[in-house]
């Protein structure tokens, strides 16, 4: 067991202040000049470029194109579809002058007050108005149907209360925004989506998702239904992981985008919209990672193995360097990330903790007496166990080691889950469970009153009316726990970030 890092908060005593130091400790990111924005550092950009890869190609494998859309968006824009601006008015930061001039003083520049803009420029906290303004120049026919546009780029959402990846003021993200002739081929996008994001949660990310429908009450600004994926940390919060919207006709009808039907009649255009941001790094960090630093699933790790020498001379080292070399071609080969680390610099034991606090998937060690023997040291980063093994079809052994260590992974994180979702039939049983965290089943009204009456009491929110069953009587009718009145079936609620 190796040992854990001393400045590192345990889980247990802080749970928030250790993710705070594992984000910073692993090199993932750090705060910038700008308050409420972050710098994210080559290491944590990494994995968000093997995030952005795949799910890159499984947009396109749903026949989605990508397309960029101007940062800039008129302020007028915003005023043509009431529910979206008033969503999102209090974080919207404002463009109001288009140039600077030196101050008379020589003090610095000032902006100049001559410069004023005739219309203030919002920088985007998303895209449907601007993207909505372009589509009606596409669409004439139900022949130019259906656009299937993806986005990815940065976001300015003004926040207060930052953390890092799970909430900052910018952010990078991807936004997809399509447009339909039907009704129902709007409402298949939208769920198809969320199905291509709950399966690249389970599947790259090893986190296992809720899928469901947003309340009334938590749904996107603008739309008709909002699609979750909901995830469960290990303090027991939820995390919303991605989210995909039923617009209807509401942004076709504020930008006036009208089509030709087959029956040659003018028709508005139907809307979907789709979303998953940097949270996911949150996401992935807070599912799996422990006291020693990030635990990373193979699918996504930037490096997935790494070898380090242990060697007394330069003679050694050199041996050790040519044994490796053979290894490390044939791991690449079959398409594996592979560090060899001979840096002199470093010590071994400093090599092996920080690999480790940065959660690399496998540690293949090779010392003097591995060279002779024809071994290798190999530990997992998941359960950090270790065993030696013949450098004899080795790079086999570590291909099938890293999906182990990708299905364990996710099957921990599922059993905790699992183990931590309660049905409650009372208030009183509502109130006493949430402390303890986790996600709750429980009957609820359908009312937006008590909706909020239960986030008032007990800082809880519906997460998602879920899909899926979890017990028996999940999507039986009962009575609400609050008011006693009739409900269609259970809600999840938790705590949530």
């Amino acid at each position: 067991m190796a040992v854990e890092l001393k400045d590192l908060t345990k889980r247990s005593e802080n749970y928030s202040q250790w993710y705070n130091e594992l984000v910073i400790k692993a090199d993932l990111a750090e705060q910038s000049a700008v308050r409420g924005c972050m710098v994210i550092k080559p290491y944590g950009y990494a994995i968000w470029e093997k995030i952005q890869r795949q799910l890159d190609d499984m947009f396109k494998e749903t026949g989605h194109v990508n397309a960029y859309f101007p940062l800039l968006i008129p302020k007028s824009f915003l005023s043509r579809e009431a529910e979206h601006v008033e969503g999102f008015a209090k974080e919207c930061a404002v463009v109001t002058h288009h140039r600077l001039k030196n101050a008379p003083d020589g003090s610095g520049v000032i902006v100049d007050p001559e410069a004023k803009l005739e219309e203030e420029l919002i920088i985007r906290p998303t895209s449907e108005t601007i993207i909505w303004n372009t589509y009606k120049n596409w669409i004439n026919s139900y022949r130019d149907l259906p656009i299937l546009c993806n986005q990815w780029a940065n976001v300015m959402r003004w926040e207060m209360r930052t953390r890092l990846f799970l909430r900052t003021a910018e952010f990078l993200w991807q936004e997809g925004h399509t447009a339909h002739a039907t009704r129902e081929e709007a409402e298949e996008e939208a769920v198809r989506m969320l199905n291509v994001y709950a399966e690249f949660a389970e599947k790259y990310m090893a986190v296992p998702v809720v899928k469901g429908v947003k309340s009334a009450n938590e749904r996107f600004a603008g739309a008709l239904d909002t699609y979750t994926i909901e995830a469960m940390m290990q303090d027991g919060k939820a995390l919303q992981s991605g989210t995909s919207h039923f617009l209807g006709q509401n942004f076709a009808k504020a930008f006036d985008v009208q089509f030709v039907n087959k029956e040659n009649k003018m028709e508005y255009v139907w809307a979907t919209s789709w979303g998953v941001s940097t949270r996911l790094m949150g996401a992935l960090i807070m599912t799996h990672s422990d006291d020693n630093g990030l635990v990373l699933p193979p699918h996504l790790a930037p490096i997935q193995v790494v070898i380090v020498p242990i060697y007394k001379n330069a003679e050694m080292l050199q041996k050790i360097d040519e044994k490796v070399a053979g290894i490390v071609a044939k791991l690449k080969s079959m398409g594996i990330s592979v560090k060899y680390d001979n840096a002199d610099n470093k010590r071994p034991g400093f090599k092996f903790a920080d690999y480790e606090l940065k959660g690399v998937p496998v540690r293949l060690v090779m010392g003097g007496r591995d060279l002779e023997n024809n071994t290798m040291e190999v530990m997992r980063r998941d359960t950090l166990e270790k065993e030696t093994r013949s450098c004899d079809g080795i790079e086999e052994y570590v291909k099938d080691l890293l999906e182990e260590i990708q299905t364990n992974i996710y099957q921990k994180a599922l059993d905790y889950r699992n183990a931590h979702i309660t049905k409650v039939d009372s208030y009183d049983e509502f109130k006493e469970k949430i402390e303890e965290g986790g996600f709750i089943l429980a009957h609820w009204d359908g009312t937006t009153e008590t909706e909020e009456k239960i986030k008032e009491d007990t800082k809880a929110t519906i997460r998602c009316i879920p899909f899926e069953t979890f017990l028996d009587d999940d999507k039986e009718p009962g009575v609400c726990i609050v008011t006693g009145k009739p409900s269609a079936c259970r809600a999840l609620f938790a705590r949530s970030y």
